[in-house]
């Protein structure tokens, strides 16, 4: 299957850093991306311009490739179903893509197979939401086209619901969690499955996206073993091939609910291309294309801290604080090849590791504090 020729849906940062890791395996990447100065234009050995959500393009895009997989879910699944037919390997498979898009028939799946997760009532407006005001506090989550905490609202009183959509959308109750933690599951072909090491995420108190992570999380053994179990059980009942990343709350009894999944590479696994013997991404490669999988092994504590442009900057990006960065031990910057910077706006992250945890949290607060995005 090294031979292949390979498709990639979406020339984001996860792409890149996918293609960062082909390029140690010569494979053949072709990458479709709206966006003419994608990331991926950058390095991609075969770039096309297109939407991601064109029937035809996505048809025609794949029709001449053996595999296709996806860094991003936004992307036509009717194509996909089509190229499958045809005898083309899609994964993940557009099936298990159609389940995830849609974060109403994503969690009434978990209902379904018996994994645990928060109550939730179905909404088709505004109006829905009204009438279930005794079930507040909740989030107000948008069916479709949520992405990097858009499409998210929180709602705590009557008085917020004004904030609801008027889209298909699901009510869930807000969970009074003590931590967000992840699992990264890879399934291959074969159906063998590994995971990586539970990771601790801490969000943007209003962004709702990962601001900084620690890996391991730091969890009692028994929550570590709930929630990779869970992880493994949510993989196994979407029947996946490739990456599943798991979003999970732990509450203060303990509990482990799922949150969200993504099918593919995620946020909450970048510090893998250096704490691990394997990176999610190169684990990526091996699962589609039914190779064995590789050793998740952690090499140490580690912590990845997303690097966003500076609030109040638009325009060519500039990296202040990079010498400082490059002159501490075990600080790693990934940049994201984003010429121009606006608020907030993902255009790295920073691998840290280090041997001792209170060094390790040490180097994440002198990360956050001596490097910035701003615009020239």
């Amino acid at each position: 299957m090294l031979s292949s020729r390979i498709g990639i849906l979406g020339g984001g940062q996860l792409g890149l850093m996918l293609l960062q890791a082909a390029v140690d395996w010569n494979l053949d990447i072709h990458v479709l991306d709206p966006d003419a100065e994608a990331p991926c234009k950058q390095i991609a050995p075969h770039f096309q311009q297109g939407s991601l959500q064109d029937y035809d393009t996505v048809y025609n895009f794949g029709k001449n490739l053996d595999v296709i997989t996806i860094e991003i879910e936004k992307v036509n699944v009717q194509a996909l179903e089509t190229l499958e037919k045809e005898g083309k390997k899609i994964f993940p498979q557009p099936s298990v893509i159609r389940q995830i898009q849609d974060k109403r028939i994503q969690k009434q799946f978990y209902k379904e197979n018996n994994l645990p997760t928060a109550d939730f009532i179905l909404t088709e407006n505004r109006e829905d939401v009204y009438r279930n005001v005794s079930f507040l506090p909740a989030f107000h989550k948008l069916g479709k086209d949520g992405y990097d905490g858009r499409g998210v609202q929180r709602l705590t009183s009557e008085a917020d619901i004004e904030k609801a959509f008027e889209q298909p959308g699901l009510l869930e109750k807000a969970v009074p969690f003590e931590k967000e933690l992840a699992v990264i599951v890879a399934r291959n072909v074969k159906g063998e499955i590994t995971t990586f090491p539970t990771v601790e995420m801490v969000f943007h108190p209003e962004l709702n996206l990962v601001e900084y992570l620690f890996a391991p999380a730091e969890i009692e053994k028994s929550i570590d073993e709930k929630a990779q179990e869970i992880a493994r059980k949510t993989a196994e009942a979407f029947q996946i091939v490739g990456l599943l990343a798991v979003e999970l709350f732990m509450t203060a009894d303990g509990e482990i609910l799922i949150n969200e999944v993504a099918p593919r590479p995620h946020n909450s696994g970048h510090h893998t291309i250096r704490a691990n013997a394997t990176s999610q991404y190169e684990q990526h490669w091996r699962a589609i294309l039914d190779l064995p999988l590789g050793s998740t092994h952690a090499y140490g504590p580690s912590a990845m801290v997303n690097l966003l442009g500076e609030e109040g900057y638009e325009g060519p990006a500039v990296y202040e604080g990079m010498e400082k960065l490059l002159a501490t031990e075990q600080v790693f910057p990934f940049l994201y090849w984003k010429a121009v910077t606006k608020s907030f706006r993902k255009m790295g992250h920073i691998t840290i590791m280090d041997a001792d945890i209170a060094s390790l949290k040490r180097k994440v607060d002198f990360v956050k504090k001596n490097i910035r995005v701003i615009s020239k």
